[in-house]
Protein backbone atom coordinates (compact mmCIF):
# COMPACT_ATOMS: atom_id res chain seq x y z
CA UNK A 1 0.00 0.00 0.00
CA UNK A 2 1.24 3.20 -0.49
CA UNK A 3 1.89 6.06 1.76
CA UNK A 4 2.69 9.62 1.37
CA UNK A 5 4.64 11.84 3.81
CA UNK A 6 5.92 14.87 3.82
CA UNK A 7 9.41 15.32 3.70
CA UNK A 8 11.31 16.93 6.62
CA UNK A 9 14.95 16.63 4.94
CA UNK A 10 14.97 17.37 1.72
CA UNK A 11 18.01 15.23 1.93
CA UNK A 12 16.89 12.27 2.23
CA UNK A 13 15.88 12.79 -1.83
CA UNK A 14 19.46 12.70 -2.73
CA UNK A 15 19.57 9.87 -5.00
CA UNK A 16 15.94 9.91 -6.31
CA UNK A 17 16.67 13.38 -7.60
CA UNK A 18 19.70 11.84 -9.04
CA UNK A 19 17.76 9.71 -11.02
CA UNK A 20 15.37 12.33 -11.87
CA UNK A 21 18.00 14.53 -13.44
CA UNK A 22 19.58 11.88 -15.23
CA UNK A 23 16.24 11.08 -16.85
CA UNK A 24 16.26 14.47 -18.44
CA UNK A 25 16.69 15.27 -22.06
CA UNK A 26 18.65 18.61 -21.42
CA UNK A 27 19.76 20.93 -18.80
CA UNK A 28 17.25 22.00 -16.08
CA UNK A 29 16.79 25.26 -15.37
CA UNK A 30 18.48 26.12 -12.15
CA UNK A 31 16.74 28.82 -10.88
CA UNK A 32 13.56 26.95 -10.57
CA UNK A 33 15.38 23.82 -9.21
CA UNK A 34 17.78 24.98 -7.21
CA UNK A 35 16.49 28.60 -6.58
CA UNK A 36 12.07 27.94 -6.31
CA UNK A 37 12.16 23.76 -5.11
CA UNK A 38 14.32 24.16 -2.09
CA UNK A 39 11.91 26.58 -0.99
CA UNK A 40 8.99 24.54 -1.94
CA UNK A 41 6.89 21.58 0.05
CA UNK A 42 8.26 17.95 -0.46
CA UNK A 43 6.33 15.03 -0.23
CA UNK A 44 7.73 10.96 -0.35
CA UNK A 45 6.01 7.92 -1.51
CA UNK A 46 6.23 4.76 0.09
CA UNK A 47 5.93 1.49 -0.69
CA UNK A 48 6.09 -0.45 2.66
CA UNK A 49 8.69 2.30 3.81
CA UNK A 50 10.94 2.19 1.29
CA UNK A 51 10.85 5.74 -0.27
CA UNK A 52 10.28 5.42 -4.20
CA UNK A 53 9.46 8.57 -5.32
CA UNK A 54 8.42 12.32 -4.82
CA UNK A 55 6.75 15.22 -5.43
CA UNK A 56 7.64 18.97 -5.31
CA UNK A 57 4.81 21.92 -4.44
CA UNK A 58 5.62 25.43 -4.45
CA UNK A 59 3.49 27.83 -1.67
CA UNK A 60 1.00 28.84 -5.31
CA UNK A 61 0.03 25.25 -5.25
CA UNK A 62 1.92 24.41 -8.53
CA UNK A 63 4.12 21.03 -9.07
CA UNK A 64 7.52 21.40 -9.49
CA UNK A 65 9.02 18.01 -9.79
CA UNK A 66 7.53 14.71 -9.80
CA UNK A 67 9.05 11.26 -9.96
CA UNK A 68 8.32 7.69 -8.82
CA UNK A 69 11.78 5.05 -9.26
CA UNK A 70 11.14 2.48 -12.36
CA UNK A 71 11.34 -0.79 -9.81
CA UNK A 72 8.00 0.69 -8.17
CA UNK A 73 4.88 -0.99 -8.05
CA UNK A 74 2.56 2.08 -8.04
CA UNK A 75 0.63 2.66 -10.85
CA UNK A 76 2.55 6.05 -12.15
CA UNK A 77 -0.63 7.37 -13.62
CA UNK A 78 -2.71 6.60 -11.17
CA UNK A 79 -0.77 8.40 -8.60
CA UNK A 80 -0.61 11.15 -10.45
CA UNK A 81 -4.66 11.84 -11.75
CA UNK A 82 -5.20 11.25 -8.01
CA UNK A 83 -2.46 14.08 -7.24
CA UNK A 84 -3.24 16.38 -9.46
CA UNK A 85 -7.36 15.90 -9.15
CA UNK A 86 -6.73 16.73 -5.04
CA UNK A 87 -7.48 13.08 -4.37
CA UNK A 88 -5.38 12.71 -1.92
CA UNK A 89 -5.63 13.98 1.86
CA UNK A 90 -1.91 14.49 3.24
CA UNK A 91 -0.72 16.74 0.05
CA UNK A 92 -2.15 20.26 -0.06
CA UNK A 93 -4.31 21.96 -2.89
CA UNK A 94 -2.67 21.61 -5.92
CA UNK A 95 -3.85 24.15 -8.42
CA UNK A 96 -0.95 23.33 -12.11
CA UNK A 97 2.32 22.55 -13.00
CA UNK A 98 5.49 24.00 -13.94
CA UNK A 99 7.47 21.46 -16.06
CA UNK A 100 10.27 21.88 -19.10
CA UNK A 101 10.11 20.02 -22.45
CA UNK A 102 13.37 18.52 -21.30
CA UNK A 103 11.73 16.45 -18.87
CA UNK A 104 9.21 14.16 -21.41
CA UNK A 105 7.96 11.68 -18.31
CA UNK A 106 6.92 14.50 -15.95
CA UNK A 107 5.51 16.53 -18.94
CA UNK A 108 3.28 13.56 -20.39
CA UNK A 109 1.79 12.83 -17.37
CA UNK A 110 0.58 16.60 -17.51
CA UNK A 111 -0.32 16.57 -21.00
CA UNK A 112 -2.70 13.45 -19.76
CA UNK A 113 -4.66 15.41 -17.24
CA UNK A 114 -5.30 19.08 -18.50
CA UNK A 115 -6.01 20.69 -22.33
CA UNK A 116 -4.47 24.46 -20.47
CA UNK A 117 -1.05 24.73 -21.49
CA UNK A 118 0.88 27.87 -21.80
CA UNK A 119 4.22 28.38 -22.59
CA UNK A 120 5.76 30.58 -19.34
CA UNK A 121 9.96 30.60 -20.41
CA UNK A 122 12.47 29.54 -22.86
CA UNK A 123 15.49 27.55 -22.18
CA UNK A 124 18.70 28.48 -23.63
CA UNK A 125 22.10 26.69 -24.26
CA UNK A 126 25.21 28.30 -25.36
CA UNK A 127 26.72 27.10 -28.48
CA UNK A 128 30.34 27.46 -29.00
CA UNK A 129 30.34 26.54 -32.83
CA UNK A 130 27.78 29.30 -33.53
CA UNK A 131 29.95 32.80 -35.13
CA UNK A 132 29.19 35.78 -33.34
CA UNK A 133 29.96 39.14 -34.01
CA UNK A 134 32.58 40.73 -32.61
CA UNK A 135 31.00 42.13 -29.20
CA UNK A 136 32.73 45.25 -27.23
CA UNK A 137 33.92 44.35 -23.80
CA UNK A 138 32.84 45.26 -20.70
CA UNK A 139 34.12 45.57 -16.64
CA UNK A 140 32.36 44.06 -13.93
CA UNK A 141 33.53 43.21 -10.77
CA UNK A 142 32.92 40.47 -8.30
CA UNK A 143 30.13 41.47 -5.97
CA UNK A 144 31.44 42.33 -1.88
CA UNK A 145 29.72 40.99 1.36
CA UNK A 146 29.73 45.14 1.69
CA UNK A 147 27.44 45.61 -1.48
CA UNK A 148 24.63 43.21 -0.41
CA UNK A 149 21.83 45.80 0.88
CA UNK A 150 22.52 47.86 -2.36
CA UNK A 151 22.03 44.98 -4.14
CA UNK A 152 19.23 43.65 -2.65
CA UNK A 153 17.61 46.77 -3.13
CA UNK A 154 18.58 47.32 -6.91
CA UNK A 155 17.52 44.23 -7.73
CA UNK A 156 14.17 44.62 -5.66
CA UNK A 157 13.08 48.14 -7.56
CA UNK A 158 13.99 46.36 -11.01
CA UNK A 159 12.46 43.08 -10.87
CA UNK A 160 9.97 43.32 -7.89
CA UNK A 161 11.47 40.30 -6.24
CA UNK A 162 11.38 40.28 -2.48
CA UNK A 163 13.76 41.52 -0.42
CA UNK A 164 13.82 38.73 2.24
CA UNK A 165 14.72 36.22 -0.42
CA UNK A 166 17.12 38.39 -2.56
CA UNK A 167 18.86 38.92 0.75
CA UNK A 168 19.84 34.83 1.10
CA UNK A 169 20.15 34.24 -2.26
CA UNK A 170 22.44 37.29 -3.18
CA UNK A 171 24.35 36.16 0.19
CA UNK A 172 24.78 33.26 -0.88
CA UNK A 173 25.59 34.20 -4.11
CA UNK A 174 28.41 36.42 -3.32
CA UNK A 175 29.91 33.77 -0.69
CA UNK A 176 30.64 31.29 -3.28
CA UNK A 177 31.81 34.00 -5.98
CA UNK A 178 29.11 34.25 -8.08
CA UNK A 179 27.59 37.23 -8.40
CA UNK A 180 29.05 40.23 -10.74
CA UNK A 181 28.52 44.00 -10.46
CA UNK A 182 28.35 46.74 -13.51
CA UNK A 183 29.01 50.14 -12.11
CA UNK A 184 28.78 53.46 -14.05
CA UNK A 185 29.81 56.25 -12.30
CA UNK A 186 29.28 54.68 -8.55
CA UNK A 187 25.83 53.94 -9.57
CA UNK A 188 25.02 50.07 -10.02
CA UNK A 189 23.54 49.77 -13.68
CA UNK A 190 23.46 45.63 -13.69
CA UNK A 191 23.96 42.38 -11.98
CA UNK A 192 25.33 39.21 -13.69
CA UNK A 193 25.16 35.74 -11.57
CA UNK A 194 27.22 32.41 -13.16
CA UNK A 195 25.85 30.01 -10.89
CA UNK A 196 27.44 26.20 -10.62
CA UNK A 197 25.98 23.25 -9.98
CA UNK A 198 26.96 21.44 -6.73
CA UNK A 199 25.02 18.42 -7.85
CA UNK A 200 23.50 16.70 -10.75
CA UNK A 201 23.77 19.41 -13.34
CA UNK A 202 28.08 19.69 -12.90
CA UNK A 203 28.49 20.41 -16.51
CA UNK A 204 26.46 23.45 -16.71
CA UNK A 205 26.65 27.19 -15.49
CA UNK A 206 22.95 28.76 -15.31
CA UNK A 207 23.49 32.60 -16.21
CA UNK A 208 21.15 35.16 -15.12
CA UNK A 209 20.89 38.94 -15.30
CA UNK A 210 19.56 42.10 -14.28
CA UNK A 211 19.92 45.66 -16.20
CA UNK A 212 18.47 48.36 -14.87
CA UNK A 213 15.38 49.69 -16.97
CA UNK A 214 16.90 52.96 -17.84
CA UNK A 215 19.88 51.50 -19.62
CA UNK A 216 18.06 48.81 -21.27
CA UNK A 217 17.91 48.52 -25.39
CA UNK A 218 21.46 49.73 -25.23
CA UNK A 219 23.75 46.01 -26.21
CA UNK A 220 24.55 45.69 -22.39
CA UNK A 221 22.45 42.72 -21.86
CA UNK A 222 24.72 41.11 -24.46
CA UNK A 223 27.77 42.11 -23.51
CA UNK A 224 27.14 40.99 -19.83
CA UNK A 225 25.58 37.56 -21.03
CA UNK A 226 29.51 37.54 -23.16
CA UNK A 227 31.20 38.54 -19.89
CA UNK A 228 29.81 35.36 -18.17
CA UNK A 229 30.01 32.72 -20.38
CA UNK A 230 33.56 33.56 -20.58
CA UNK A 231 33.56 33.31 -16.33
CA UNK A 232 32.39 29.87 -17.74
CA UNK A 233 34.60 28.97 -19.94
CA UNK A 234 37.14 29.13 -17.09
CA UNK A 235 35.44 26.64 -15.08
CA UNK A 236 35.24 24.39 -18.63
CA UNK A 237 31.25 24.56 -17.91
CA UNK A 238 28.82 25.33 -21.06
CA UNK A 239 26.37 28.07 -20.41
CA UNK A 240 22.63 27.99 -20.13
CA UNK A 241 20.18 30.45 -19.52
CA UNK A 242 16.26 31.27 -19.77
CA UNK A 243 13.72 34.18 -19.57
CA UNK A 244 10.52 33.93 -19.95
CA UNK A 245 8.17 34.02 -23.37
CA UNK A 246 6.74 37.44 -23.31
CA UNK A 247 10.10 38.79 -22.57
CA UNK A 248 11.28 39.89 -26.10
CA UNK A 249 13.94 42.01 -25.42
CA UNK A 250 16.12 39.57 -23.07
CA UNK A 251 15.81 36.83 -25.71
CA UNK A 252 17.20 39.13 -28.37
CA UNK A 253 20.02 39.77 -26.54
CA UNK A 254 20.40 36.17 -25.53
CA UNK A 255 20.38 35.08 -28.87
CA UNK A 256 22.94 37.63 -29.84
CA UNK A 257 25.04 36.35 -27.24
CA UNK A 258 25.18 32.53 -29.46
CA UNK A 259 22.81 31.32 -27.15
CA UNK A 260 20.16 28.63 -28.91
CA UNK A 261 16.54 27.43 -27.25
CA UNK A 262 15.11 23.76 -27.81
CA UNK A 263 13.28 23.65 -24.86
CA UNK A 264 10.50 25.39 -22.65
CA UNK A 265 9.29 25.64 -19.11
CA UNK A 266 5.47 24.94 -19.57
CA UNK A 267 2.71 26.49 -17.48
CA UNK A 268 0.15 23.68 -16.73
CA UNK A 269 -3.66 24.75 -15.07
CA UNK A 270 -5.12 21.61 -13.34
CA UNK A 271 -8.61 23.85 -12.15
Amino acid sequence: MLKIKKIIDINDLTLLKEHYFSHSIGPLDGMWHFGFVPMSDHFGFYEENKLIGYCCINSDGFLLQFYVSKDAQTNISELFKQLVNNEISTINMIKGAFVSTAEPEYLSLCLDNTNTVNAHSMMFRHENSIKMKSIAQIQMDLAQAKELAELVEFASQTIGAPKEWLNVYYKNLITRQELWVYRKNDHVIATGECRRFDEYQKNYADLGMIVSQNHRGKGIATRILNFLIQQANRHNLQAICSTESTNIGTQKAISNAGFTSKNRIVQFDFN
